[in-house]
């Protein structure tokens, strides 16, 4: 399995998990190489091989490298989380710069297509692939329109619940299953990177659930779906969102 982001939050969570459940598992990371080789060391304990690559999903020219590391590691892709990406502090729609809307549109959308192909591409039984599973990261931000000051995150989400439909339907007949998760509150520091540390444990109690969900409960949809146990499932969008937007 390859999870882009992954080292940290729900990207790690998830790595750890897939370890835990027999994948060997490649991550790719930004800056924080310490978090990154403490996913791997997580991997290596449950008895997996495990992988770390620096790569921007930002940049065509990283993800291509991470793509080719994983060739040459593992040989084949049997599973890809599509999971990184970024969110910003809240804006108002009328005050969003032009630079930030590109940035957001070029890692959590258009990068993450490239990604999907270049994993798809890697599975396609008409490209002698063998199959496999693709989940992408969208967000209930994508139903709801994003929260206020955040339409332009809830936007680029938006375009991946398409995406998934989109590719479920071509690749069905490929052996490629692309289905989605969206988050809701969920507590990683993804809030205090964006400016808001408290997010989740002020508006957790607003959800039916009343409590914000945590990275593990994230991974664990999203190996469900990159499981057999989900095998006649493809084209769905997942919402581990506690009943928010319901």
């Amino acid at each position: 399995m390859l999870i882009t982001g992954g080292s940290r939050g729900i990207g790690a969570a998830t790595a750890k998990l897939a370890a835990a459940r027999g994948f060997d598992v490649a991550i790719s990371y930004v800056a924080n190489a310490a978090a990154a080789e403490g996913v791997l060391a997580a991997i290596r304990k449950a008895g997996r091989k495990g992988l770390a690559v620096k790569a921007d999903t930002g940049s065509f020219d990283d993800i291509d490298r991470l793509f080719k590391a994983v060739d040459a590691e593992f040989g084949r892709l049997d599973a890809f989380f599509n999971n990184a990406g970024i969110f910003g502090p809240a804006v108002p729609f009328l005050d969003l710069s032009t630079e930030r809307i590109a940035q957001m549109i070029a890692i959590n959308t258009t990068g993450a297509i490239v990604a999907a192909r270049e994993a798809a591409r890697r599975m396609a039984k008409s490209r002698g692939g063998q199959g496999g599973t693709i989940v992408h990261m969208s967000s209930i931000a994508s139903k709801l329109g994003g929260a206020v000051g955040t339409v332009d995150y809830g936007s680029s989400k938006g375009a991946i619940d398409s995406l998934t439909i989109g590719m479920a339907k071509e690749l069905a007949a490929d052996g490629v299953r692309v289905n989605a998760v969206r988050p809701g509150l969920i507590d990683t520091e993804i809030h205090a990177s964006a400016g808001d540390p408290t997010r989740v444990a002020r508006l957790g109690s607003t959800t039916p659930m009343q409590r914000g969900g945590t990275p593990e409960e994230v991974a664990e949809a999203v190996l469900w779906l990159c499981s057999d146990a989900s095998s006649y499932t493809t084209g769905h969008l997942l919402d581990v969102a506690g009943g928010r937007g319901l």
